[in-house]
């Protein structure tokens, strides 16, 4: 729905309630899909949210709760009776349950597991103990789960009996009397063969699962890389306990995505949207990365210190080229960097490709490096000394060109190696994106320019 339709309804809705029309409204809301209610009901005032949630269909009502925002979900499970709680509970999915429950404060969660019945408590409890980020945070227990020796007829007359409490239909898991998986089957697999047939003589014995325990990005990339609908979940003895499917992983995709991008952007990650994070949330998310940051540069600021009489003597003129070597050479160094992450994040890229990252990425510096300190050097020479009358010689235009040369190829080199030596050392890549490696290279990038400057300039002259 767009901003604009958004709003229209939401007046629209607001004044029917003044008006008290809630036969209209009814009908308004139910009409829409339940990302869009959610949206109408995270827009309107605390006060009008549980009037109009009340107006929602049952099956309507639980899958809009699911969309809304923590803070709408919240607000109403704190103004819900335990009947109004329950019924919403009944009509969800576990693995939404436990989301919810995830987020919510220690009072919330004690109502909604007093609400669920056994059965669904001691099921939320089993997923809430897999390890954090764990493909067991993300599944469903909700499966069809059939037996081989059942014919095509049994194992729809399974579906048709169970299809409405499950989460998907359309993969079927065939299991033996100890949960052991030991196929799968769709239902286009059923439909195209006889009732009489039994599902062992066709099902797919070629089963690709991941364990409780896989990390939550591994089976979103493992649903990505093998098209699938649904990836079957099962223990350390190849035992079923859930399915992961593809609208969760969508939403890991969006999560980890989401997290990347703020650590490259040296911002503590929150799951909150930019609108729902209060000033002082994002001032906590974003100081501490900044004060580090500061604090690495001020080497910058001794390098120049150390140098700066010996550059004096030389030409003053050499300390405007410096912002221009360290800004090329963060930029340089950024491009390598967020290349090998984004490989990294997507499985193209691997630990043991190391070396031939790294021989692309020096064929590609030398490349890039030879382009930049030819203009280099034609832009001192030719604009600066000839247009605008600085005193740039030959010979200082070719040390700020071999230092652009030096800067820049050391700065591929250092931007694709240090996300790599992360990945080794079983840290987030993202972390060490564009700001640290910007912070070293432009370290590096002073050095190099000071030592061809007092190397190559003196004995030029």
């Amino acid at each position: 729905m767009e901003y604009e339709e958004l709003t229209e309804i939401t007046d629209k809705v607001l004044k029917l309630l003044t008006e008290k029309n809630f036969r209209e409204i009814k009908v308004l809301i139910n009409d829409l899909q339940p990302q869009d209610s959610a949206l109408l009901l995270d827009a309107m005032n605390e006060k009008d949210i549980l009037p109009i949630f009340r107006l929602l269909s049952k099956e309507n009502a639980a899958e809009t709760f699911v969309e809304m925002s923590y803070d709408g979900q919240e607000l109403l499970l704190n103004s819900f009776t335990d009947a109004e709680l329950k019924a919403v509970l009944d009509e969800m999915f576990l693995d939404d349950t436990v989301d919810i429950i995830e987020e919510m404060p220690a009072n919330v969660v004690k109502r909604i597991i007093k609400q669920s019945d056994a059965e669904t408590r001691k099921q939320i409890n089993e997923i809430l103990k897999y390890p954090k980020d764990s493909a067991g945070t993300i599944m469903t227990v909700e499966y069809v789960s059939l037996r081989e020796h059942w014919t095509v007829k049994e194992c729809f007359d399974r579906i048709r009996k169970i299809a409405l409490d499950k989460e998907t239909i359309y993969n079927c898991y065939v299991t033996d009397t100890k949960r052991k998986l030991i196929g799968t089957v769709t239902v286009k697999d059923l439909l195209l063969h006889d009732y009489d047939t039994e599902i062992t003589e066709f099902m797919e014995r070629e089963v690709i699962s991941a364990e409780a325990t896989d990390d939550k990005e591994t089976v979103a990339q493992q649903i990505d890389k093998y098209d699938l609908s649904a990836l079957p979940i099962v223990d350390s003895e190849n035992r079923m306990v859930g399915i992961v499917t593809v609208d969760d992983v969508i939403d890991v995709i969006k999560q980890e995505t989401t997290e990347d991008i703020s650590k490259m952007a040296a911002v503590t990650p929150s799951t909150d949207t930019y609108l729902e994070q209060s000033v002082w949330q994002i001032w906590k998310n974003r100081i501490p990365w900044l004060l580090i940051l500061m604090i690495s540069a001020t080497f910058t600021g001794l390098i120049i210190n150390h140098f700066e009489g010996e550059l004096n003597k030389l030409s003053p003129l050499l300390f405007a080229c410096i912002p221009m070597l360290m800004d090329t050479g963060g930029n340089a160094g950024s491009q390598a960097s967020v290349t090998v992450i984004r490989g990294l994040a997507l499985d193209e890229i691997r630990p043991r490709n190391t070396l031939k990252v790294l021989w692309k990425e020096l064929r590609v510096s030398v490349l890039l490096a030879a382009c930049l300190a030819v203009v280099c050097f034609g832009k001192l020479y030719l604009l600066d000394g000839l247009a605008f009358g600085y005193n740039y010689t030959w010979f200082i235009c070719l040390a700020v060109s071999l230092s652009m040369f030096a800067t820049v190829v050391i700065a591929k080199v250092v931007g694709c190696m240090m996300p790599m030596l992360a990945k080794v050392c079983k840290l987030d890549p993202a972390v060490v994106a564009s700001p640290f490696i910007t912070t070293i290279v432009d370290a590096l990038s002073l050095i190099i320019f000071c030592l061809i400057s007092m190397g190559l300039l003196p004995a030029l002259s």
